[in-house]
């Protein structure tokens, strides 16, 4: 993709995150902010292959828009036995997040805002690299 036009709007319906230089990682950080402005709360799906690369991931992404850390769902499968690629699903609304295996994914960060008393601002923006914040 060139420098000019990447945009939220050109990820969407992609498989996976394309690469993407210096800058065109700024636009789409600014983009993202924006578009999260109007938004309560998020909820998050990171594509990776492995459980460590979507945390890092999420810890990324948390830290670059200052988010409050999410932390592991008792419920869920302990992170050091989890092979190969996986989906964790994050979400604000309860502070928790989920690794789950899945193979036949591509990779990268979807991002869905939620705002219940404007839902016209709603909207899931993805998938972007897994170092968008990095």
């Amino acid at each position: 993709m060139a420098d000019s036009t990447v945009t939220l709007a050109s990820l969407r319906g992609l498989r996976t995150a394309p690469a993407l230089g210096e800058l065109e990682l700024k636009q789409l950080q600014q983009e993202l902010r924006s578009a999260l402005a109007s938004c309560e709360w998020f909820t998050v799906g990171v594509m990776a292959s492995s459980a460590e690369a979507a945390v890092a991931a999420l810890r990324s992404l948390e830290q670059g828009l200052g988010w409050e850390p999410l932390v592991l769902d008792p419920s869920g499968e302990e992170l050091s036995s989890i092979e190969g690629p996986v989906f964790l699903k994050g979400n604000q609304n309860n502070g928790r997040f989920l690794v789950r295996r899945e193979s036949g994914l591509g990779e990268g960060i979807l991002v869905t805002g939620h705002n219940p008393v404007d839902p016209s601002v709603e909207d899931t923006w993805g998938p972007l690299p897994l170092q968008v914040f990095a």
